[in-house]
């Protein structure tokens, strides 16, 4: 849908990386190139390599000269996507960088994605960053699920990438216990079925305008 708007397919920008999931499953069978940043290193240890997709680490320091010297030069991004990041940004900063990368009218996309049990959600709503709760309020009434198949070994490393998750681990928290994998690996059906996974999402796109 994204790909349709946009007027060149040969670059995409994909910032706040989570696991990869939107560089892998709705860039990268659209667009030549796909370059995903993120200012977490820990988070570039659970993405897939793909040839068509450059992961770098971009610490806060970087400047915006330098972030535009990453994309190839002002005008060269045709699509930028952010999915379960946005909430984290110093949004004027970002707006500002998207203007001059993205060519006049092409499109910035923020998809949200969120699948994860009842009871591992509950146990780890302390340990979400006050700024998240834009996220957990948009979650309980988004009107419209798609649908993916995953193995229960992507399901467990999207649980081991999230902020809460990794937040809680760093305090002493161990949310996922080798008793609670195991639990949620025998409620799966096993480590080598593949099930149909319900997401619910909402997204926000618009184009640069002059």
């Amino acid at each position: 849908m994204l790909a349709a708007r946009t007027s060149d397919r040969s670059l995409a920008w994909d910032v706040g990386i989570d696991n990869g999931q939107v560089a892998l499953g709705v860039i990268v069978g659209h667009y030549e190139q796909v370059i995903a940043i993120d200012v977490s290193e820990a988070q570039l240890s659970f993405v897939m390599p793909h040839p068509r997709v450059c992961y770098v680490h971009t610490p806060q320091s970087i400047s915006e000269d330098e972030m535009v010297d990453l994309m190839g030069g002002e005008n060269h991004v045709d699509l930028i996507t952010v999915a379960i990041a946005m909430h984290w940004f110093k949004l004027p900063k970002y707006y500002k960088l998207a203007k001059p990368l993205l060519p006049y009218n092409d499109m910035v996309g923020n998809p949200e994605f969120n699948t994860v049990s009842k009871r591992l959600w509950e146990a780890s709503m302390q340990f979400w960053h006050s700024d998240a709760k834009y996220i957990i309020d948009g979650y309980r009434n988004l009107p419209f699920p798609f649908e993916s198949e995953l193995p229960f070994e992507g399901y467990l490393k999207f649980l081991k990438s999230s902020s809460p998750i990794n937040l809680a681990k760093e305090q002493g928290v161990n949310l996922l216990s080798k008793e609670i994998i195991k639990e949620l690996e025998s409620s799966w059906g096993g480590p080598n079925l593949v099930r149909t996974i319900t997401h619910k999402a909402f997204m926000l796109a618009g184009t640069v305008t002059e």
